[in-house]
């Protein structure tokens, strides 16, 4: 069992998250002018919403409140991973590039998911079955 966390940056999945985020900025700079207020905005928005949800479900008293932020992060995260696919097929970032950000991402929302199942089985919400 794990320890209990004092605050969300105790949470490896913020952690991972806020390194996505930061990946994104880095990644979106040298996307074309043209894209400031179109890609590059809405992608580093969606970015943003993954950590930021995780850190406003961490403060929430009730188990469901909690879930539904985690939802809203998991669902920002796909958001992102279309923008990666958008950014390789506008030829923005290479393949090389989608790989990298995208197995990033992917990690990101599986921790979110297992943290997510984990309020969920040890609020009662659901039953183990096996």
């Amino acid at each position: 069992m794990r320890p209990k966390t004092n605050n969300f940056e105790d949470l490896d999945v913020w952690r991972n998250a806020h390194h996505f985020v930061l990946a994104v900025y880095k990644l979106t700079k040298h996307f074309p002018k043209e894209e400031l207020f179109g890609l590059t905005s809405q992608f580093r928005r969606a970015a943003v919403s993954i950590p930021a949800n995780i850190v406003e479900g961490y403060k929430k008293r009730g188990v469901k409140d909690k879930l539904r932020f985690y939802n809203i992060s998991e669902s920002s995260g796909e958001e992102c991973r279309y923008y990666l696919i958008l950014s390789r097929d506008l030829e923005y970032i290479s393949t090389e590039q989608f790989e990298t950000h995208n197995s990033q991402l992917v990690s990101v929302l599986k921790q979110l998911g297992a943290y997510s199942g984990a309020i969920e089985r040890n609020s009662g919400l659901i039953k183990n079955h096996r």
